[in-house]
């Protein structure tokens, strides 16, 4: 008999998926001591290569995070042979921080003598021409914060770039590239906005908050 979707307070799980799924997301996000402390809390199993690549992961996470993005490069093809070069996108987007770094320092030679030896294998296709021009434009700023395209020097966009990155060593390295927490979310927000919209054809929609759900 199918379970009644209504009395789903009343459905088992079992804990050890619940560590699973807590231990994805500590790994994924390369928490090394958290896993270590939880995996002794919990007796859950945790594949030793996989403690020694979070490591690694760590490392270039965080000196993407710091904006030192020539040492994540580095750390990058020497961990995960192969990925930039099959990653366009996520090259220049390292690549870019790079840039940023030494444009905010204020070494505009060094900047414009890393960008043509850099960044010249890009000028054959038009979206990275366009993302070159305005990062050339940083140079006539001689303040970059009050650039025009400032998110482009925000932390956020130097989170969203180590997030990719972090995200493409796993997949290189044949493992999931998002934590089961992180599906699970994706997967209630799906089927909570299809139910929304079914529920609304009647014209009282309302909005699904993922937020909400969760506090419900």
């Amino acid at each position: 008999m199918d379970a009644d979707p209504r009395q789903y307070e009343n459905i088992e799980v079992n804990e050890n998926d619940i560590h699973k799924i807590v231990l994805s997301y500590l790994v994924h996000n390369c928490f090394k001591d958290t896993v270590e402390s939880f995996i002794a809390c919990t007796g859950v199993k945790q594949p030793i290569d996989h403690l020694e690549d979070m490591e690694k992961r760590k490392r270039i996470f965080h000196f993407a995070l710091d904006g030192n993005a020539s040492k994540a490069i580095e750390l990058t093809e020497e961990f995960a042979p192969g990925l930039l070069e099959e990653n366009k996108d996520l090259h220049f987007n390292l690549l870019s921080l790079r840039f940023v770094e030494l444009v905010c320092s204020r070494k505009i030679d060094e900047a414009l003598g890393f960008a043509q030896s850099k960044f010249t294998p890009f000028g054959k296709e038009q979206k990275y021409v366009e993302k070159l021009e305005d990062f050339m434009a940083l140079l006539a700023y001689e303040e970059p914060e009050k650039y025009p395209m400032f998110h482009l020097l925000s932390s956020e966009h130097r989170q969203h770039v180590a997030d990719s990155l972090n995200r493409a060593i796993l997949a290189h390295r044949k493992l999931p590239s998002h934590s089961a927490m992180e599906r699970l979310i994706q997967q209630i927000t799906v089927v909570k906005q299809c139910l929304n919209q079914e529920s609304g054809k009647d014209g009282h929609q309302q909005p699904f908050s993922l937020m909400d759900f969760l506090k419900s």
